[in-house]
């Protein structure tokens, strides 16, 4: 008989922990939460101090009970669920469920599953932290009153089936004024002129930078061509060169954060999937005959590294690259104003698992977020890569261009890893000529390019992470699940892989700033994060937080109870009446977006999706023309709009010419960094 019991939240953790700690640990999953507040009511008691009323979760009856079975056998019972606020709280809420005495030593924490780890966390079990529990507590009901208060208000006011949420608001909003910011923007001309230089059978470009020294911003052709007139003929003279060595210092190692925008930038994965691969590989990975969690906590704000984990790695570049990889010195660790270091950085449990060598074991986006990881923690600990720049200033009668270079002189960390970023911008490795000063060079082409200002860009999810993170919005358990709420809400949608608002969103976020101002402004949900925060660090009391806010907030709902208008969202008609009865089609909004359904429901069910012609015939069967669509996933593919009499289907845009080589169709393809249109029968293509 086992003379312990370990509970984690999953299975695979479970079986994970099993095989580290041997006969005498009998070890349990909760499957996450077992109690929680009902979903039929508030379930939070304003009257008694916002008293939460927890309730066993439907479904989870047969859990607990197992659980309870199960600890009656043994001599402790260990409560080793996730560390932070919400694997203290399942841990509080197990204690309260089998009758364990929190201020026992029941608790069990480790921020990797390693054999060493858990084995040393289990010399120091501790009391469940109160003020962690009370910090988780603080959020769900802030959540709650926020939820459960407002979203009547939206059910009775705009649409059935709304929701307003706390911080998923405060995300809606940044997404519906930057489309706003993108709507007013007004674009301003501007013009650059580019020169094409030879020297030694080398040519390289310059750029035009001002007069006499100064510089210069040109706005329209008449400008340029003033600058143009005063060129006296094509040569010019050299007169700066400047030679500098720069450093170029490697990304510290990875956060929640910082892991979702690199994993979107670099592997297309949403914030979602990137917790959940990133979940698989912390729970463990069987590695041959044994089960190890490859890399450390995934929820985490800091940057921090162990010094064991520095020491290991450091040892390993060296053995790999070469001592002058390694830098001189420590290297430093920098930290967010909001940052709470509760944990180390996203990590390898090891570094001497390398990527290649567990391959074989794990599944492609397994590999694939595990290298990204590995590689951004080796490159954190190398040295600085070096760079010889070179700046050329050219002057023809007083008009100067300027060119630019740089190569790598010694690559340091660029050798395994380069951060990404959001406008994929390729590295550029261009030296210029061996010039000297006061030498001529000849220009061999003068062009001048009209250019207009762009408006701010949509947000992507990474950027949007980005922005929430900055601004203090969020924690890392929380960007995850509100990306995901806004777009089940049907507020926000994605086109190419950026977020624009509905016209529900709008209205919404117009309804809820109209008398939830306060409550969904960007500093205002900062300031309750740093709350819940010191809640946790046991600086603040959790009832006198929500007490603080429900003052305002009842009354701003009294208000909107009374003054909030009615506002109805009429069907747009779709141009078109319905082929079965005759009465005219509108357009609805779906779970999976808009929709075409007869107007006459429910005497008449038929419905039809709404199809985007793009102007191109079938090449199938000459007949029909190819439509936009999308999957159930959301996804846009194209077909003839004469399915199913014709089944032709492309995920890549057809579009409205031939093949110059073999006649047959093109297609626009798209990848991370470029537009290519190519034949899908030979080889020919080309650059967008």
């Amino acid at each position: 008989m086992e003379d312990y019991l370990v509970i984690v939240e999953s299975p695979a953790k479970a079986k994970t922990i099993k095989k580290y700690l041997g006969k005498k640990y009998d070890v349990k999953a909760s499957m996450g939460h077992v109690r929680d507040l009902p979903k039929s009511q508030i379930g939070v008691d304003i009257e008694r101090q916002f008293e939460p009323k927890y309730i066993t979760i439907r479904g989870k009856g047969p859990v607990l009970k197992e659980l309870k079975d199960a600890a009656k056998k043994v001599k402790k019972v260990y409560l080793a669920a996730d560390p932070d606020r919400e694997g203290e709280a399942i841990a509080w809420h197990l204690a309260h469920g089998l009758n364990i005495d929190q201020n026992s030593d029941c608790r069990v924490v480790f921020n990797e599953i390693t054999k060493d780890a858990v084995k040393d966390a289990f010399k120091q079990p501790r009391p469940i932290n109160m003020d962690l529990v009370d910090a988780q507590q603080a959020r769900r009901v802030l959540d709650r009153l926020v939820g459960y208060k407002i979203s009547p208000i939206l059910w009775k006011k705009v649409k059935k089936g709304l929701s307003a949420g706390r911080v998923q608001s405060v995300a809606l909003r940044l997404i519906v004024e930057r489309e706003q910011e993108i709507q007013q923007f007004k674009p301003e001309e501007y013009w650059k002129i580019k020169a094409v230089f030879k020297e030694d059978g080398e040519s390289f470009e310059a750029h035009f930078y001002g007069k006499e020294g100064t510089k210069i911003d040109l706005k329209n052709k008449q400008e340029v061509d003033e600058i143009l007139k005063q060129l006296n003929g094509d040569e010019f003279v050299v007169s700066t060169v400047q030679r500098k060595e720069r450093k170029r210092n490697p990304a510290l190692p990875f956060t929640t954060s910082s892991l979702q925008q690199e994993a979107a930038r670099k592997l297309n994965f949403r914030a979602r999937k990137t917790m959940m691969v990133a979940q698989q590989l912390y729970e463990g990975v069987e590695i041959g005959k044994e089960t190890v969690g490859l890399i450390t906590y995934m929820r985490t704000d800091s940057t921090r590294i162990s010094d064991t984990a520095v020491q290991e790695t450091k040892e390993y570049i060296e053995k790999q690259f070469g001592n002058q990889f390694v830098p001189k010195g420590k290297k430093q660790t920098k930290q967010g104003k909001n940052t709470q270091d509760a944990h180390e950085a996203i990590r390898p449990t090891s570094t001497l698992r390398d990527p290649n060598t567990v391959k074989k074991y794990l599944s492609r986006d397994q590999f694939r977020l595990y290298k990204l990881i590995w590689e951004r923690l080796v490159a954190s600990q190398m040295a600085p890569a070096i760079l010889d720049t070179m700046s050329v200033d050219l002057v023809n009668n007083g008009i100067m261009f300027r060119a630019t270079g740089s190569a790598i002189k010694f690559p340091g960390f660029m050798k395994v890893y380069v951060e990404g970023s959001d406008d994929n911008k390729k590295e550029e490795n261009r030296l210029l000529p061996d010039l000297t000063e006061n030498s001529q060079v000849t220009a061999e082409n003068i062009e001048p390019t009209q250019h207009f200002t762009q408006p701010p860009p949509r947000y992507t999810e990474a950027r949007l992470v980005r922005t929430m993170e900055e601004l203090g919005i969020g924690r890392p358990s929380t960007y995850a699940p509100t990306l995901d709420t806004i777009q089940r809400r049907n507020y926000v949608k994605l086109e190419d892989r950026r977020f624009v608002p509905t016209e529900l969103g709008k209205i919404v976020l117009d309804s809820l700033t109209e008398f939830f101002n306060e409550i969904i402004d960007v500093d205002f949900t900062a300031k309750m994060e740093n709350n819940l925060d010191e809640i946790e660090e046991g600086k603040q009391n959790w009832i006198k937080v929500i007490e603080e806010f429900y003052g305002d907030f009842e009354k701003k709902l009294e208000v909107a109870e009374e003054e909030m208008k009615e506002i109805e969202i009429k069907d747009e008609p779709a141009g078109e009446d319905c082929e079965k009865c005759g009465h005219e089609m509108v357009i609805k909004m779906g779970r999976f977006g808009k929709f075409m359904a007869c107007s006459n429901f429910p005497n008449c069910r038929n419905t039809k999706p709404i199809l985007k012609n793009i102007g191109v015939t079938c090449p199938s069967c000459h007949k029909g023309e190819i439509v936009e669509r999308k999957s159930k996933k959301g996804r846009i593919f194209y077909g003839c709009n004469r399915y199913p009499e014709c089944e032709f289907l492309s995920w890549d845009k057809p579009i409205n010419r031939t093949c110059p080589k073999c006649s047959e169709m093109l297609v626009e393809k798209k990848s991370k960094n470029k537009k290519q249109i190519k034949c899908t029968s030979c080889d020919y293509k080309e650059e967008i």
